[in-house]
């Protein structure tokens, strides 16, 4: 070997090299070198095994189930003999992925002799995740390679030829997307690999991925993660203080970790003052935060920072809902956007861990998510756009409550409707029976955006919304909402100035304390409806006023009294052309006969009752008419012909899902088969009767156990 080069006369000349030399290492030629010589360093010793899961924080508690759902994934992938086990950890922020994977990990430890790896990918940091290169070449040194690509198919292509054959673990920690994790895959079937992320990264199911979604801790393991933190001898006198500061946190390891190191740097401070402290919304967030620390509202910035534009618009707008959960609907109207947007916005925010499904069509913030989101909703949003969001998603529950009304009560009186920001979609039902089944499932929906409206002073919204979830009042029978949802209408009618709204109110809402057995207040508002009326010279409020009275009269035991308020009710709707006003008053001069046991008498009230209403073409009313005149039947011996007029009045309550007259006509099928001597029939029918009420009316449900 030679090679020509010029000396510092600039005069040429060469260095030679013979013989069989070896070389290892770096080498320096001076001019001439001859004969055998042979020079050798030995070559670099290998790295140790790498052992690199994070430690355990000494305070890890409980997660058993969470450990053992783990197991079951590792022994499922063992047992089928499938390719490397690939499993993903995922949750929102500060719910503890990492720290679940390295106590698991350190379980399994056997299961990787030739090493364990971890790499943080960064997938939330202000400058953007980790480059799948910058993480090979930590992963290949760290097994020895001497020499790392630059290019990452090179670096990728060499990382699976090196662990071809190993049997190691590897953590890739805080993971953005499945592009990211696809390159760091280990070559050989004999390796783990468990991925933590923010996001559900479910684009590695193509990948033979299994996925577990991590859990906020319970109660029991609140606590016990917040006594580990601040010392059980000092706050042992406090534990419903602890309990509570545990609530508020949510469940969230993170949250819960900061509580007690706040609490443990003030060690004079009372649990109940840190309580104190966590209870309102507005500045929860600022109270989880301890300098120095990770906290909650970083985490959570670093999550919302990385949502696309459109998502995080979504996110602000369903951070002010006061609402336990959102479907596609509800999250449409917020944003004034179609549906099928509002669908891949909800995708993003649940692949992103900050929604979470609770049902096929709902879901829902964690409780911190939730303060984070408003957070970010003051922050970026002016109160104007705010305010605009509030009020679709009002109008929109109004609209729907609205269409629910018509569907299941066409022929009742519905008072007039106002819109602010109206916003159409499709209802999420197309009949009366799906109708009344939506204004079942979302009465606590509608309540708190009834709430809303009347906290922000849209007087008319709120009684509309009110006059709109009447069907599900009367047919269904909550009646402690009932009740609440009328006072709020009838103060909002009143500020509204609305005189008509305001004896709909008075009115429809003594029919719900007179059925809540309250009979005392119920007179108070059906007197206040009947001034009302006659000052309005009403004469259909009137007689609805006087029905109401002559109820309550017949429930407090006053028969003469009910009679003389119900006739009046039959004159004055009899005056005013109103049919259907003078059969429903039939029904209760009918029920007054029952009770006074003049059955024949009953009987005529309840068929001219029931013929009227089937003129009125009021199905509901009409079935309702029917049951009791099947009752009055059988009170008067023609036993087969009342059980058939009872049964079909039942078939009619149960396919429309009127559940509360679905108990009343079964208490009723119940009785009649006592009274013939069929004990086990009747307490059959009773037994199904109490099990209705239990849902609608514990008031009735007490009544039937002493029967």
């Amino acid at each position: 070997m030679s090679a020509a080069r010029e000396d510092d006369q600039g005069r040429a000349s060469s260095n030679t090299i013979g013989g069989s030399a070896r070389f290892y290492g770096p080498t320096v030629q001076a001019r001439d070198v001859h004969g055998g010589i042979q020079v050798r360093t030995a070559p670099p010793q290998p790295p140790p095994t790498p052992r690199q899961l994070l430690p355990v924080p000494a305070h890890f508690t409980d997660r058993r189930d969470e450990l053992e759902a783990l197991d079951r994934l590792l022994t499922r992938h063992t047992d089928a003999g499938s390719r490397q086990p690939l499993i993903v950890v995922n949750g929102p922020a500060g719910i503890g992925k990492t720290t679940l994977v390295s106590r698991w990990l350190r379980r399994h430890e056997s299961a990787a002799p030739d090493g364990q790896l971890h790499a943080d990918l960064r997938g939330h940091a202000a400058a953007g995740p980790a480059d799948p290169g910058e993480i090979l070449g930590r992963f290949l040194r760290a097994l020895g390679a001497w020499a790392v690509p630059v290019d990452l198919a090179e670096q990728a292509s060499l990382w699976r030829s090196v662990t071809a054959d190993l049997r190691i673990a590897v953590v890739l920690d805080n993971a953005f997307s499945a592009a990211q994790i696809r390159p760091l895959l280990p070559g050989g079937p004999g390796s783990l690999v468990v991925v933590t992320s923010r996001h559900r990264l479910t684009g590695l199911r193509l990948d033979g991925a299994e996925f577990h979604r991590l859990r906020a801790l319970g109660p029991a393991a609140g606590v016990e993660l917040f006594l580990r933190g601040v010392g059980e001898r000092r706050v042992c006198g406090e534990l419903p203080a602890v309990r509570q500061v545990v609530d508020l946190c949510a469940g969230l390891p993170l949250a819960v970790c900061l509580a007690s190191a706040r609490l443990a740097a003030r060690p004079r401070q009372p649990v109940a003052a840190l309580a104190d402290a966590l209870t309102p919304d507005v500045g929860r967030l600022a109270a989880l935060e301890v300098e120095g620390e990770a906290t909650v509202r970083k985490a959570l910035d670093a999550s919302y920072a990385v949502l696309g534009a459109e998502a995080a618009r979504m996110y602000r707008a369903l951070g002010l809902l006061p609402l336990p959960d959102f479907d596609v609907r509800t999250a449409a109207a917020a944003c004034a956007e179609p549906l099928d947007w509002a669908e891949r916005r909800l995708d993003e925010l649940v692949e992103a861990n900050m929604l979470e499904e609770v049902g096929p069509d709902a879901l829902r913030f964690h409780d911190l998510v939730r303060l984070h989101a408003r957070d970010r909703a003051a922050l970026a949003d002016t109160e104007a756009d705010r305010e605009r969001t509030l009020r679709r998603v009002a109008d929109w529950h109004l609209l729907t409550a609205t269409e629910a009304q018509r569907l299941i009560t066409p022929i009742q009186f519905t008072l007039p409707r106002t819109y602010a920001q109206p916003f159409p979609l499709p209802p999420p039902f197309t009949d009366d029976r799906g109708a009344l089944g939506w204004l079942h499932e979302r009465r606590g929906h509608l309540m708190a955006i009834l709430r809303l409206a009347a906290e922000h002073g849209w007087h008319a919204t709120a009684w509309q919304l009110v006059d709109a979830m009447w069907p599900l009042f009367l047919r269904l029978r909550h009646y402690d909402l009932w009740i609440e949802a009328h006072r709020i209408g009838l103060e909002a009618a009143r500020s509204d100035g609305h005189r008509e709204a305001e004896r709909q109110m008075l009115n429809s809402g003594a029919i719900g304390l007179s059925a809540a057995r309250r009979p005392d207040e119920a007179v108070e508002w059906y007197t206040a409806a009947l001034y009302a009326a006659r000052d309005g010279e009403d004469p259909r409020d009137e007689g609805q006023a006087l029905l109401g009275l002559g109820n309550c009269h017949f429930e407090a035991g006053r028969f003469a009294e009910a009679v003389s308020r119900l006739n009046r009710a039959v004159a004055t709707w009899e005056e005013c052309g109103y049919p259907r006003g003078v059969a429903l008053a039939r029904i209760t001069l009918g029920e007054v006969a029952l009770a006074e046991h003049d059955p024949e008498r009953a009987v005529t009230c309840f068929a001219r009752a029931r013929q009227g209403l089937v003129e009125a073409a009021d199905p509901h009313d009409t079935a309702r008419a029917l049951a009791f005149l099947g009752r009055a039947r059988a009170r008067t011996g023609d036993h087969p012909l009342g059980i058939a007029h009872m049964t079909e009045a039942l078939a009619v309550f149960t396919a429309s899902g009127a559940v509360h007259w679905q108990a009343r006509t079964l208490e009723m099928l119940g009785d009649t088969a006592r009274e013939r001597g069929e004990d086990t029939a009747g307490e059959e029918f009773h037994a199904r009767a109490l099990a209705l009420y239990e849902t609608t009316s514990p008031a009735d449900a007490r009544r039937l156990r002493r029967t």
